[in-house]
């Protein structure tokens, strides 16, 4: 446990700065009557904490508040008014100790990032591919005559192509590929990548991009950081899987006031369970 509670401006705090508002250029003054609508005012945190709630709710707010008050490392830029620091300003927090410097929040923008770089990187390597099997035609079938000193480079190359076969001729020569991945794959190893030992991490909506084996693989993987890692983690999600994590703290953003729920009374649980009863049968 890094984070023990998070406090938040209540609707009277939040009133009273927004009616003194001499900058009435600006048409929203988000983040201020987001979270307050649902009459949240803290957060008590548990070594994993889980924020429930349909879009809207305010759950991705939160995570973006509590990353800015601490000061969390994030990849990509986020949806951050002009009123931000006045916000976080009004928020409160204890931690226990230090917020290690490795915490971070993880979004899935910060994820389709990562996809779309690594995705990149791929296409550049398939071009390079092609490339290289084209050279290794030429230069194997080539009438290549050794003169000075000069040509021993090329040498080289025309006794490795009639050496190699075709495969083994480009796999030595992009020694530097990167394997490509599924989305999910590569989504799970950005997780991989992130999270080390002995921090705090918010995550927002993580099960995006990953299929049900992949977020059945990332619940056990988190439940391994916060067991035998001592990670902690606040997690905005509605995967079922994600919500069925041991030992988690659930807090459900869709009532009107914000209650803790266990994961098997959520709605969104509850559909999946009937949908899956009503066609037991088949199964």
């Amino acid at each position: 446990m890094f984070l023990s509670h998070f406090g938040f401006p209540d609707r009277e705090q939040e009133y009273s700065f927004t009616m003194g508002l001499k900058r009435t250029c600006y048409d929203t003054v988000y983040p201020f009557l987001v979270i307050s609508k649902h009459g949240l005012r803290m957060l008590d945190f548990e070594p994993v904490t889980i924020l429930y709630g349909g879009n809207g709710s305010g759950k991705t707010t939160v995570l973006n508040v509590i990353a800015e008050k601490l000061g969390l490392q994030r990849d990509t830029l986020y949806n951050r008014s002009n009123f931000f620091e006045d916000y976080t300003g009004m928020c409160s927090y204890k931690a226990i100790g230090s917020i290690p410097a490795d915490s971070r929040i993880i979004t899935s923008d910060d994820v389709f990032d990562f996809m779309l770089n690594l995705r990149s990187i791929n296409d550049g390597i398939d071009r390079k591919r092609e490339e290289l099997l084209e050279d290794y035609l030429d230069t194997k079938y080539s009438h290549f005559q050794m003169r000075s000193l000069d040509d021993y480079e090329q040498l080289k190359k025309v006794n490795a192509a009639r050496r190699h076969t075709q495969s083994k001729y480009v796999r030595e020569n992009l020694r530097d590929n990167v394997r490509e991945h599924s989305n999910g794959e590569s989504a799970f190893l950005y997780f991989a990548d992130k999270i080390k030992e002995n921090s705090l991490y918010l995550l927002d909506e993580p099960e995006n991009s990953l299929s049900p084996e992949k977020q059945q693989e990332l619940l056990r993987f988190l439940e391994d950081s916060v067991r035998f890692f001592g990670c902690q983690f606040i997690i905005a999600t509605h995967s079922p899987f994600l919500l069925s994590m041991k030992g988690a703290k659930i807090y459900d953003m869709d009532e009107e006031t914000v209650d803790v729920k266990r994961w098997t009374e959520l709605p969104n649980v509850r559909a999946y369970y009937e949908f899956f009863k009503r066609y037991e049968k088949e199964f």
